[in-house]
Order: C-alpha cells, then sequence, then structure tokens
C-alpha cells in the first residue's frame, strides 16, 4: 500500500456537495492549496441521486402526459403511448453520466487535488483518507469544511430491513415499472414520485401517517395537492400509521401493516420518511466538531463549528435540504474566507419546489406562519385556469395564492400550484427581497401571454 507522510494544506473539503466542491473549485483557482475528498458519488448527492435523476424522469412523465393529452391540442398520435423501460434508464443514466464526467474534468482544471475515498477525523482539522485506489494519506487543512450531507432515513419498523424496499436513491435504477407501489410517506419526496410513477401507469397507493399531505404547507394547498394525485390515480390514505413490514416468500409482494390492523400490499414498497446526515465514522468528536441532538453538525450563523476553524455546509449542517440552499452556503463560506464582507444565513429566503406534476412552488411565508407570527393578513387566490397562457397550452390544474400584509401591503409569501410554477416563483422573491408593495407587481407590464401574466391577475384579487 502506498503511503504518504502528512501534508498541509490552505483547504481541506470533506464532501463534494454543492457548497463543499463550489468552494474547492474557487479557491484552487485563486491559487490556493485544496485537498477534496468524496467516498462515492462524483459532484454530490444532487447530481447522482436526488434532483437531476429525478427530474430528469418527472421530465419523461410530463412528456407522456403531454402525448396522452395531444388529442386535445389537435395533434394525432398513433397508438398508446408508453414507457420504454430499458430507454427511459439510458436518458436518466446519460443524463447524470454527462454531468458527472463534466465534474470530474472541472475538478481536475481547478488544480485541486481530488480524491475518491473515505476521511476520518485524526485530530484538530486532520484527517486520515483511504483512497479508493488503495493509498492513505494524512491531510491537514489550515480550515475545512464538512460536507458529507445526507442519507434516506429508514423508520423503525419491524420487518423493514429484510423486506427489501426501496428508498429515494435506490429506486432510481430503475430496474423495472412496478404495476403496484406503496409509498410510505407524503412528503416532497413521497409526493414527487407518487406524481412520476401514477403518470407512468403504476397504480400506486401513497401512506401518510398525519392529517394532510405536505406537512410545511397550508391545509387548503396540501389538500389540492392531494386532489391532485387522486385525480392522477394516487389512492391517497391520510392518518395511515405503518407498525409492521413484511415481504411474501420468492421476492413477492410488500405487506405494510398499519396502526389500525389493516394490511396495505403492493409489489414494491418506498420508503420516503426524509433523511438523515452523513456523519457516522467521521470522527467529528476528535475534531471537536459537535453534532446536534438531531445528528447534524452544529454551526452558528456563518456556517463555523465547535472546532475553531473548521466549518460545515449544505444538508449535514441542518441547511435547508435544496442544492440552491447549498449554493448559498458556499457563497457565505467564501465571503468569511477570503475577508469579504460578513454574510451569514440568518433571514435568507429560500424558496422551493415540489416537482410533481404540475409543481408547487413555494416561497416565504406561509398564511398559517403569517397569522402565528401576528400579522393580519390579506390573501389572495388565482385559479391557473383565469391565466391566458394556461388556456393556450390546455394546461389549467392548480390554484396560485399569496400572502399580504394588511398594513404594509407587502407580499409575505405565496404558494404556486401550476405549470411553470417553479419558474413564475422567482418573480415574487426578488418582490419580497426588495420589500415591493403587492401594488407594484400587480400594475407591472408583464409580457402576455406567458405564465407570469399571472401575477398581475392574483394581485388583482385584492382590490
Amino acid at each position: 500500500m502506498n503511503e504518504k507522510a502528512g501534508e498541509d494544506v490552505d483547504l481541506l473539503v470533506v464532501g463534494d456537495g454543492k457548497a463543499g466542491k463550489s468552494l474547492a473549485m474557487d479557491r484552487a483557482k485563486a491559487g490556493w492549496s485544496v485537498v477534496m475528498v468524496e467516498r462515492d458519488k462524483i459532484g454530490g448527492t444532487c447530481i447522482n441521486v436526488a434532483c437531476i435523476p429525478t427530474k430528469t424522469l418527472v421530465g419523461s412523465a410530463r412528456a407522456l402526459l403531454t402525448v396522452r393529452h395531444a388529442g386535445e391540442m389537435g395533434v394525432e398520435i398513433d397508438g398508446e403511448p408508453a414507457i420504454d423501460l430499458g430507454r427511459l434508464r439510458a436518458h436518466k443514466e446519460g443524463v447524470v453520466g454527462g454531468m458527472v464526467s463534466a465534474h470530474a474534468k472541472m475538478f481536475a482544471d481547478s488544480g485541486m487535488d481530488f480524491i475518491l475515498g473515505t476521511a476520518r477525523f485524526v485530530g484538530e482539522r486532520t484527517v486520515e483518507i483511504r483512497a479508493n485506489d488503495g493509498a492513505t494519506r494524512t491531510v491537514r487543512g489550515r480550515d475545512v469544511v464538512v460536507n458529507t450531507g445526507t442519507t434516506p432515513a429508514v423508520p423503525a419498523l419491524a420487518g423493514i430491513a429484510e423486506a427489501e424496499v426501496w428508498n429515494s436513491e435506490t429506486i432510481l435504477h430503475l430496474e423495472r415499472l412496478p404495476e403496484t407501489m406503496l409509498i410510505l410517506g407524503g412528503g416532497y419526496v413521497g409526493c414527487e414520485f407518487a406524481s412520476m410513477f401514477a403518470l407512468f401507469g403504476t397504480r400506486v397507493t401513497l401512506l401518510q401517517g398525519g392529517d394532510q399531505l405536505l406537512p410545511r404547507e397550508d391545509p387548503d394547498v396540501a389538500g389540492q395537492v392531494a386532489d391532485i394525485l387522486t385525480d392522477q390515480g394516487v389512492d391517497v390514505r391520510l392518518g395511515a400509521r405503518a407498525n409492521a413490514v413484511r415481504r411474501e416468500p420468492g421476492h413477492g409482494e410488500v405487506v405494510v401493516t398499519l396502526a389500525d390492523g389493516s394490511d396495505v400490499r403492493a409489489q414494491e414498497l418506498l420508503v420516503a420518511t426524509g433523511r438523515t446526515p452523513v456523519t457516522a465514522g467521521l470522527g467529528l468528536d476528535t475534531a471537536g466538531v459537535e453534532l446536534t441532538d438531531r445528528g447534524f453538525v452544529a454551526v452558528d450563523d456563518h456556517l463555523r463549528t465547535t472546532a475553531d476553524h473548521v466549518w460545515a455546509a449544505g444538508d449535514v449542517a441542518g441547511s435547508p435540504q435544496f442544492t440552491h440552499a447549498s449554493w448559498n452556503d458556499f457563497r457565505v463560506l467564501r465571503a468569511i474566507l477570503t475577508g469579504g464582507d460578513a454574510t451569514t444565513t440568518t433571514g435568507r429566503l429560500v424558496p422551493y419546489t415540489v416537482f410533481i406534476t404540475p409543481e408547487l412552488a413555494r416561497v416565504g411565508l406561509t398564511e398559517t406562519e403569517a397569522r402565528d407570527r401576528g400579522h393580519d393578513v390579506r390573501v389572495a387566490r388565482l385559479p391557473v385556469s383565469a391565466i391566458p397562457r394556461a388556456k393556450t397550452i390546455h394546461d389549467t390544474v392548480g390554484t396560485w395564492k399569496a400572502v399580504v400584509d394588511a398594513e404594509t401591503d407587502q407580499i409575505l409569501g405565496a404558494a404556486l400550484l401550476g405549470r411553470n410554477a417553479g419558474e413564475v416563483i422567482t418573480a415574487l422573491q426578488m418582490a419580497i427581497l426588495g420589500r415591493l408593495p403587492y401594488r407594484q407587481v400587480r400594475d407591472a407590464v408583464i409580457t402576455h401571454p406567458t405564465m407570469g401574466e399571472g401575477l398581475n391577475l392574483l394581485f388583482d384579487a385584492l382590490n
């Protein structure tokens, strides 16, 4: 085995998530000596097993839906459109593979020292790296960033470990499209896969232990999401708490026993009950890095850990579990490490989109949150069917909702459920950041006919 003596570098990054890889490339290009080590996913979770592959498959599901409704727009299609699993898998793997290859080249071109392997802290700002090629190295960083992300959580249910169930990463291997499928968990991941597989033609049963899907959303918004999924063929069951899981012999059906004693069964089960931080085996206690009671790395609003010159970013630091939040973490760290203006995570406005079909885009406060914080609110609602552009593309499903402070007329938040909502939400994010009163958005001259034009109509509802 090749042994290399201990070495000192300007920046050591453990995990190549969005924040870590961006900082590593940026500082390497600036002339810093940089070592970045990644266990198994070149480019991080987003590219390999999250945003990119799932949204690629969502795109395929939406293409299938468009073809099915082509006749409504005067386009004749011969035969019933269907999924070709091999080509679907090749499409997904082609997108992912291309981005992974691009990242490997970017890492090399930046001048950093990128290592595929496992890192474990053995002292202050010092890790022992066991590379996949068998080499070992000991590296000490002047500054260290932990960016190891999260992994799918497994609930403590009897029999689940033996039942050969899917999680949000293993399902992406796409070895088969089951005729029937159970999904445990009605959060963002569960809803996205439910919508996707239902459009693919799978009979999906979605089991949610709580009394609504998407617990962070307003009940009316979550209720409409449930209605949309139901219209797509999903059997949505609320208040369905699982007690145990088993698989019938010979890789038969998966059976979930619910708290009321009833059984629900299907060919496959997807467990979508959240994610847990990747901290086990890192030796963080040896480095003086403390964890929260939920297992995330404890950081302040500058992403500092409890160890001097050790930082954490992205999901493992408890940041909102979105790639764009991790991208902002990079900006916070770059400013601090290069002596720029002090930047913090406090008060940042993080939008997100749930990629069901049609998508739900969110920014700012929900109506419930705004009222709980003492705001006197006005609520604007607009059916997507009222937007001219939606009519031209025959996609009128959904409702837009915005929450406005009744005293200041400032926009507090919005939930846009409908076609291209994830694109339109950025305009409202900018309005909130600019502290614009809703009337300036209402009276803006917006291109016709576009989905964005719906913002004029949405705030007209407050007249």
